[in-house]
């Protein structure tokens, strides 16, 4: 089985951060997103993904490619890297990926985490299974119409929507070919839908069309990580949900307010922590006061007082009393802005 990743994006709702680490790569709790999804569905479904395949953008360097490549590795996948030169749509961007279009395999675009307690259960007559979850206002996203337990409709971003049920952008697809000659005939045809490009749930729905069996999984819980206080929140639900195996670095002299993160080789001293703040991997926060925050790793923050501030890889933070979205590398202190 494969799990094909679209991560060609930008991310420009989480700049600073995704100018240097795509979005999927972001840290949540001490592992990407992308990490979370492979192993959710390690868990969740009857067969482990075997092959990773990461449609990037054509400026993505090699440092990219090695933490997808090292990610697969310790799950015992294969990892393999398209090129999507231009940004034309979701369906598009699965089109550049399409040597690797064959098989079954899980589609997956890399904007939420998702859970769920159960295992799913893929009905032998599947041919496609859509994960959804209900939403109060489905119009920004795609929408699953139903009769019963099957799919008769799919519409992207509907002004008048008959459903709540969103598609989260997760599906899993018993013959990814056939999902290629409709991708192949939207681009050659050059049938563009919502928003001027080739979507995606435009060539799913071509094979509804078609006959093929489409039924729905939904999922437990869906959290956005497409923007920066959509990310805070999402950090803080996980910290919440996961509150066991938090501590890992060194605490000196601090108070800690659980849920909090401590990463390896990561420093606490002299400072207030909590709730909801996730320091990553070989960062150092001291004589601080911070709360429902996130420090990238390796990053140093002193002498600051700082709430619903995301502090980027490498990054410094002196003196500060604020709220703070601070990108890798970057010098932020009192000397350096007088």
């Amino acid at each position: 089985m494969k799990l094909i990743v679209p991560m060609a994006g930008r991310g420009t709702r989480v700049r600073p951060h995704s100018h240097v680490t795509p979005k999927p790569l972001l840290k949540v709790k001490g592992r990407s997103i992308v990490e979370r999804i492979v192993d959710t569905f390690a868990r969740v479904l009857p067969e482990v993904p075997d092959e990773g395949i990461f449609v990037l953008g054509p400026d993505f360097g090699q440092e990219i490619r090695d933490q997808l490549t090292a990610i697969c590795e310790e799950r015992g996948m294969e990892a393999h890297f398209p090129v999507q030169h231009e940004a034309l749509g979701t369906a598009h961007a699965v089109g550049c990926a399409d040597e690797h279009l064959e098989g079954d395999g899980v589609l997956v675009f890399a904007d939420t985490i998702f859970h769920r307690e159960d295992d799913i259960e893929i009905d032998d007559e599947a041919d496609v299974v859509a994960f959804v979850k209900e939403v109060d206002d489905p119009r920004r996203f795609g929408i699953a119409v139903r009769d019963g337990e099957t799919v008769t409709e799919l519409i992207e971003k509907p002004t008048d929507p008959v459903s709540n049920e969103a598609l989260i952008g997760i599906y899993y697809i018993r013959e990814l070919a056939d999902l290629k000659t409709e991708i192949d005939y939207l681009i050659e045809n050059d049938l563009m839908g919502a928003g001027g490009e080739y979507q995606l749930t435009d060539a799913l729905d071509r094979r509804l069309q078609e006959g093929d069996h489409f039924t729905t999984a939904e999922v437990d819980a869906w959290m956005d990580c497409g923007t920066i206080p959509a990310l805070l929140d999402t950090t803080g639900r996980i910290l919440d949900h996961e509150s066991d195996d938090l501590h890992h670095g060194t605490v000196e002299d601090s108070v800690i307010h659980d849920p909090v993160y401590i990463g390896p080789d990561a420093t606490i001293k002299n400072s207030v922590v909590g709730p909801h703040v996730s320091v990553e991997n070989g960062a150092t926060v001291e004589n601080t006061v911070v709360s429902n925050s996130i420090v990238f790793q390796e990053a140093s923050i002193e002498d600051a007082v700082l709430q619903d501030s995301v502090v980027g890889r490498y990054a410094e933070v002196k003196q500060q009393r604020q709220s703070l979205n601070v990108g890798d590398h970057s010098q932020m202190n009192v000397e350096l802005r007088s």
